[in-house]
């Protein structure tokens, strides 16, 4: 993949990134504020919601991993759900560790967290993992 080409996808990722973050934080917000919900249980409900555009996102538009190069949905599917766990256990305990560690408001410790596990987990293991091409196989003499 060309330098441009991996630059552009980064980019995309990131505005899928965005967009199902703010769903999710909006989320956290929403059961944390008006329904009393602990913060960290907050965090795992929207990231479960915001999961489900992120998934629908990357597959179509991110990474076009829709293609017969790519693995099946169901594949996908599987893949992301473990990645999303990972991330969600992440988010919950990292923003615990540095709202009561640093003693910082947990919306503003979601932030600082959420940069570091998007860039450094989300992306990483989506990218090369979930939605990456299945490598093609070459005939070679040898198979004939």
């Amino acid at each position: 993949m060309s330098k441009r080409k991996s630059v552009f996808v980064f980019a995309k990722a990131q505005v899928s990134a965005f967009t199902g973050g703010l769903l999710d934080y909006g989320v956290m917000i929403f059961c944390t504020e008006l329904l009393h919900i602990h913060y960290t249980i907050s965090i795992a409900i929207g990231g479960i919601i915001g999961a489900v555009l992120n998934f629908s996102v990357n597959r179509y538009w991110t990474f076009n991993a829709n293609q017969a190069n790519h693995s099946p949905v169901g594949f996908q599917l599987v893949k992301f759900i473990f990645v999303v766990a990972g991330s969600i256990a992440l988010k919950s305990s990292g923003t615990w560790l540095v709202t009561n560690g640093l003693h910082i408001d947990y919306k503003i410790s979601r932030i600082m967290v959420d940069i570091i596990v998007s860039l450094g987990f989300n992306y990483v293991l989506q990218k090369y993992w979930v939605f990456r091409k299945q490598p093609t196989k070459e005939l070679h003499q040898t198979d004939f």
